[in-house]
């Protein structure tokens, strides 16, 4: 009976946290039943200002955050995560009924690291979820080598930071995986699937538009040192010096 309850407790140790921040209640409590059946503790809050507050008393594990919300827009909260030092490197699925490439845009921008539009399956956001989330398991690089130096950029590996011609640049978690994985690949082009499931951790083609919209913002970070990021043109993408 005591190692059933000590199995017991380490899986609730063990258990990811995910807090979703959407002003639909019944969306909502729907994400809420379904992920907590995949396997994760799940907390609703149905109002950005409140989410905001929730997630910095919380550090959730991830965040499912829905772009119009009443009291501050889920852009809003977005920005603010980021530059909270405690929040910024928790993974942000932004879930929207905007699916334009400039609503992506704007979401990546202000630091999401995946975007769902509505209306989708429960199953596609289960795997969304679980591949953010093993993705940033596994961010630590393995390589013994801190520093990774590329023409003008210059990449710590340990600490996740980056300078471009001298001045350091803030990527998301997912901009410096990208960087860092094509860095590391140099000279090798990679095919917008190979990028999808080494940097998103995506099992299937899923949407190869969240690449290209990822390299462009990457490049426009990093300025003209950026140009070492080279187009494949109808395969892909790779860094040549």
């Amino acid at each position: 009976m005591f190692s059933q309850i000590a199995v017991i407790q380490e899986q609730e140790i063990d258990m990811k946290s995910v807090l979703i921040i959407e002003d639909e209640k019944d969306l909502a409590e729907l994400l809420a039943f379904n992920l907590e059946k995949e396997g994760y503790s799940a907390t609703c809050v149905h109002d950005g200002k409140l989410g905001l507050e929730r997630a910095g008393a919380d550090l959730p594990d991830l965040i499912l955050l829905d772009l119009m919300l009443p009291s501050l827009l889920g852009t809003e909260v977005c920005k603010a995560l980021r530059k909270d030092q405690r929040t910024a490197h928790i993974p942000i699925i932004m879930i929207t009924a905007k699916g334009d490439e400039i609503d992506r845009v704007v979401g990546f921008e202000v630091g999401a690291d995946d975007y769902i539009v509505k209306p989708f399956s429960m199953r596609e956001v289960a795997l969304r979820v679980k591949a953010v989330m093993r993705r940033f398991e596994h961010d630590a690089p393995p390589s013994k080598l801190e520093f990774l130096t590329i023409g003008d950029i210059e990449i710590n590996k340990v600490r996740h930071k980056v300078k471009s011609a001298g001045v350091e640049v803030d990527l998301t978690s997912t901009e410096f995986k990208l960087l860092l994985f094509l860095a590391e690949k140099k000279e090798c082009v990679q095919s917008r699937e190979q990028l999808l499931q080494n940097v998103w951790s995506y099992n299937n083609t899923g949407d190869t538009r969240t690449v290209d919209t990822h390299v462009t913002r990457l490049r426009g970070k990093l300025g003209t040192p950026g140009d070492i990021i080279k187009t494949v043109r109808g395969f892909g993408y790779k860094i040549e010096e």
